[in-house]
């Protein structure tokens, strides 16, 4: 099929946009170089499914981001890897782009069935679940709902969000450690190919994209994607910057622009210049917005500016991801106190939470 351009760059899985807009799972193709394309259900997700990639090598095939760690996305995955030709005993390895469940859920169960190695970038394997302690999702509520408290949620919205979040849906947070590290830079090892490692920290802490030198491809992961912005969240470290760490990693990837981007979700594209341009201009604008709401308000809490904020659905109706739009609104603020353009006022002697308010 024909490509189609958008936004100022073009879309070449136009097969793939076509079952997004039909709310389909999408068909494994086969790319450039041998490459695969296998789209992963995620059960119960707006996202639909993510797309893992084949990567054929001299001796075997390399596995980009399995998916969630479910039947169903198993079945998938293995119809899809029977579709190129390969089997089970043919995986000689899976890259993780980040430990998120709907990439690296399946990444234990593949190195269990066939010996495969895992991979995935140093400081992702720090930021794991395990090794924060969060090994039961009792332990993972209580974290949340200390993080809502010192946000200025009220005990009524926490009863409420947490009850939202359904049992089956909450993965095992013991995942897959790493065999392999991946720094900046640094080949995957697949024998044929080369296949480059692009930390893209932001996202998560170790966030990687995977430069393919002879087909000129660039796996984006959930980095860049031709619709969304990807959540960009602060993290439990006090000294996390993660918006402005997402902000340079796509100036980095923006020097991409002679590659086709092949994104975890959605469809394939060119055009990385001006989507990620696109997406710093959508941060931009974001401050903005957030600096005029704590202007309204004068010192107002964390929860305050993320209702106060516009997101895709009204606030009544985002559900369980007001955690997640809360965590966005944590790292806007600290990049912008950061800038110096808001600053974080102090819970009075009794208590409460941080308030933020113009310098």
């Amino acid at each position: 099929m024909a490509a189609t351009e958008t936004h100022g760059f073009v879309v070449l899985g136009t097969e793939q946009q076509a079952a997004w807009g039909r709310r389909e799972l999408p068909p494994v193709e086969k790319l450039a170089g041998g490459v695969w394309s296998v789209p992963v259900p995620i059960p119960d997700n707006p996202l639909r499914y993510t797309l893992s990639y084949l990567l054929p090598g001299d001796s075997g095939v390399v596995i980009v981001d399995p998916g969630w760690n479910d039947e169903d996305t198993w079945a998938a995955l293995t119809t899809g890897l029977a579709t190129a030709g390969y089997r089970l005993g043919d995986v000689l390895g899976v890259v993780a782009t980040h430990v998120h469940p709907d990439h690296h859920g399946l990444s234990l169960r593949l190195r269990e069935e066939t010996g495969a190695w895992v991979a995935m970038h140093p400081a992702e394997a720090a930021s794991m679940p395990q090794r924060m302690g969060a090994t039961t999702s009792e332990i993972r509520r209580t974290g949340m709902t200390r993080i809502l408290r010192m946000s200025g949620t009220s005990e009524e919205e926490i009863s409420g969000l947490l009850g939202s979040f359904n049992p089956r849906f909450e993965p095992d947070l013991v995942m897959a450690e790493p065999d392999v590290l991946l720094e900046d830079g640094a080949l995957v090892p697949l024998a044929g190919r080369r296949i480059r490692t692009v930390w893209t920290p932001g996202h998560t802490p170790g966030h990687i994209c995977l430069a393919d030198e002879e087909t000129r491809t660039l796996l984006t992961g959930d980095h860049v994607l031709p619709r969304i912005s990807p959540n960009i969240g602060l993290g439990p470290s006090s000294d996390a910057k993660p918006l402005a760490d997402f902000l340079t990693s796509l100036e980095k990837v923006g020097a991409y622009d002679d590659h086709d981007a092949l994104p975890a979700h959605e469809y394939r594209f060119r055009g990385l210049a001006a989507r990620t341009a696109e997406l710093i201009a959508h941060h931009e604008e974001r401050c903005r917005e957030l600096i005029a709401v704590v202007q309204a308000l004068g010192e107002p809490t964390l929860w305050s500016i993320a209702q106060g904020l516009t997101w895709s659905r009204p606030w009544e109706e985002i559900g369980r991801m007001r955690f997640a739009a809360l965590g966005e609104t944590a790292a806007h603020v600290q990049h912008l106190v950061d800038r110096g353009d808001l600053r974080w006022v102090a819970p009075d002697a009794e208590g409460g939470a941080p308030r933020v308010t113009r310098p």
